[in-house]
């Protein structure tokens, strides 16, 4: 027993000299933590810092491309400036400059990871996946052969340039041809070109040029999806309504200005009428602004966007003093031609993807408008007849709102003639020539037009008994049953 006792003594004393041991070996690790820390920070730092890494992404970069078929071959010639493939630290020499020779394999690796493998074209909707890089050629900077087709194929399969180009590499440009296999050149082609990625604001010139020679430019930023470069009529109107539904979906300021009008009626027969005019209205600007009937100057769009807020006030003024139908429609139908201007500039850019359907897309973009209003109207109108019948009266309701309405419509105005304000106008008095005749000949013409519409719609419109269906709405003092 003594024995035992003896053993479980120095058992009981070993185990607490080496809780003791580790307890401190634990408080000495944890003062030389931080220490510790420190250093491995440091080493790590020195080790990512040794390590050959990738330049910055750069911040604008403009890729050329032209797009040609030819019986059945299709080439596609492509412009990236060099500084544009990241992750590549091509080779210099002894002064500094792009060692072209040394580069070669590498500059073949770049072009197929950073745009080869982004390019996805397709023949009537069929992907062509036998893509071929046929030559590549680094140019210099002031370089202008990507002008035309033409050139740029001279240029790039013309002669290499010399082993030292006297050009630092980030400010070459890279040239590549790729060509696939096709079954005929009178076939329509898609592209959808992933290029975003080679800068951080990518943009992008597109040239297809058909087979009798003419050439069609498109130019968009980052990837716009898929880019039918002829597209059939079908095509081009499937593409505008959805344009024009989403457009009005996402317009705030042309969503209030809806709001304005369902306010003080909330009955779909009148408002079909007046948001038809709205529809109307905006339609004819927005094509006379395609057809560049619109002024070019740079105030004009500012202009536009002021105008727009201000129609919002004035109709949600409107809305409190009290509102005749004949009246709403013809305020309705002038605000819409300024509203069809700023239509137009949401699709300066998107015009170019109609091909030769130019007419059948923007009125395929006016339907879509309209779908989309005749939607809001489908929701605003039971809402705010809930709203008037269970929370707020008819007359309260409809001030409180305008008022809400004027209060960010007049937010928006000042901000807008502040940007306004920055632009100078100067009126000159035109020269008088053939061109000036020619202008005030289609403003003649766009006026008769104007002028038939409101004919035309005053025929159509009838002028419902508002007075005693609405409170807010207030009637003339003749009768207005028809």
């Amino acid at each position: 027993m003594a024995g035992v006792r003896g053993f479980s003594n120095r058992a009981v004393s070993s185990l607490k000299t080496n809780s003791y041991r580790d307890l401190s070996m634990c408080q000495h690790l944890r003062a030389r933590t931080p220490r510790f820390m420190l250093v491995l920070v440091l080493g790590m730092t020195l080790i990512m810092s040794s390590r050959p890494a990738g330049h910055d992404i750069p911040y604008d970069v403009t890729v050329q491309a032209f797009l040609k078929a030819e019986g059945q071959r299709l080439r596609l010639l492509v412009r990236v400036p060099l500084e544009a493939m990241q992750d590549f630290n091509f080779p210099e020499n002894e002064q500094g400059n792009l060692d072209i020779a040394a580069a070669d394999f590498m500059l073949r690796d770049a072009i197929m990871l950073w745009v080869g493998d982004e390019l996805t074209v397709y023949e009537e909707d069929r992907l062509l996946t036998d893509q071929r890089l046929v030559k590549i050629q680094v140019s210099l900077p002031d370089d202008r052969s990507f002008a035309t087709y033409d050139e740029a194929l001279a240029r790039v399969m013309g002669p290499r340039l010399p082993t030292d180009p006297g050009v630092f590499w980030r400010d070459a440009m890279f040239d590549a041809l790729f060509e696939y296999t096709i079954d005929s050149d009178e076939s329509a082609f898609s592209t959808d070109l992933t290029l975003a990625r080679l800068g951080l604001r990518t943009i992008t010139v597109l040239r297809l040029v058909l087979p009798d020679g003419t050439v069609r430019p498109f130019e968009y930023s980052g990837n716009p999806g898929l880019v039918r470069l002829d597209p059939r009529w079908h095509q081009a109107m499937l593409r505008f309504v959805v344009l024009g539904f989403e457009h009005i979906l996402d317009g705030i300021d042309h969503l209030l200005f809806l709001a304005c009008l369902v306010i003080p009626i909330r009955r779909f027969g009148p408002l079909v009428a007046i948001v038809t005019s709205f529809t109307v209205a905006h339609s004819v600007t927005l094509i006379a602004s395609a057809f560049d009937l619109a002024p070019d100057a740079i105030w004009f769009p500012p202009f536009v966007e002021t105008i727009i807020a201000l129609s919002i006030v004035y109709m949600a003024i409107e809305n409190i003093v009290g509102i005749t139908f004949q009246r709403r429609w013809l305020i309705t139908f002038a605000f819409g031609l300024v509203h069809g201007f700023g239509f137009s500039f949401a699709l300066r850019e998107t015009l170019q993807f109609a091909g030769s359907h130019l007419l059948m897309s923007l009125l395929s973009f006016n339907l879509g408008v309209e779908l989309g209003q005749l939607l809001v109207l489908l929701v605003l109108v039971p809402t705010l007849g809930l709203l008037f019948r269970f929370v707020v009266g008819d007359r309260i309701g409809t001030i409180l709102l305008s008022v809400i309405v004027i209060h960010t419509a007049w937010h928006w105005t000042s901000e807008r003639a502040l940007q306004l304000s920055q632009y100078p106008f100067r009126f000159q008095w035109p020269e008088v020539n053939m061109a000036l005749f020619e202008i005030f000949t289609r403003w003649t013409i766009l006026g008769l037009i104007i002028l038939g519409l409101l004919w035309l719609m005053h025929l159509i419109f009838p002028r419902p008994n508002l007075g005693q269906a609405e409170p807010n709405v207030r009637a003339p003092r003749a009768s207005i049953e028809d």
